[in-house]
């Protein structure tokens, strides 16, 4: 009988294939760093400080790169948040995020509670391929 580590690496590497890629060692590593504590948001560098703090080494561009990779195997969603800074969504449903400004924390919103009424047209020859909505929020002073 497998160890629950066994299953989640079995789990993870049928995943990465389904995706049509190769389970790498480096791979494997960063796909269960991202998906074995459920939905989250995460940068490249948190990705790679938490890959340094179990050992696995691994450079911050081959963070970056195995991120790009699993976001166009659609594993990940990737949300721009101003200033190029870019945070990785494991959670691929419906949604929207509250995005605090003091801490660069993102928090899901349920996709049917934010309505966008009207869209416009998009540029002839593309479409539409979905709508993020990024509601900056700010602590109140007490």
């Amino acid at each position: 009988m497998a160890t629950p580590s066994e299953k989640i690496i079995r789990d993870v590497t049928a995943r990465l294939r389904a995706a049509g890629m190769r389970p790498t060692r480096q791979r494997i590593a960063l796909a269960l760093a991202l998906f074995a504590k459920g939905d989250r948001h995460i940068t490249a560098e948190q990705l790679h400080a938490e890959a340094q703090a179990q050992h696995v080494g691994i450079s911050l561009a081959t963070v970056y790169n195995t991120l790009h990779q699993f976001t166009r195997a659609g594993l990940l969603r990737e949300l721009a948040i101003g200033s190029g800074r870019s945070y990785f969504d494991t959670n691929l449903s419906h949604h929207h995020h509250f995005f605090y400004e003091g801490s660069g924390q993102l928090v899901d919103v349920a996709g049917d509670l934010v309505k966008v009424s009207t869209v416009p047209a998009p540029p002839k020859g593309t479409r539409v391929a979905g709508i993020d909505v990024v509601i900056r929020i700010t602590e109140r002073n007490r």
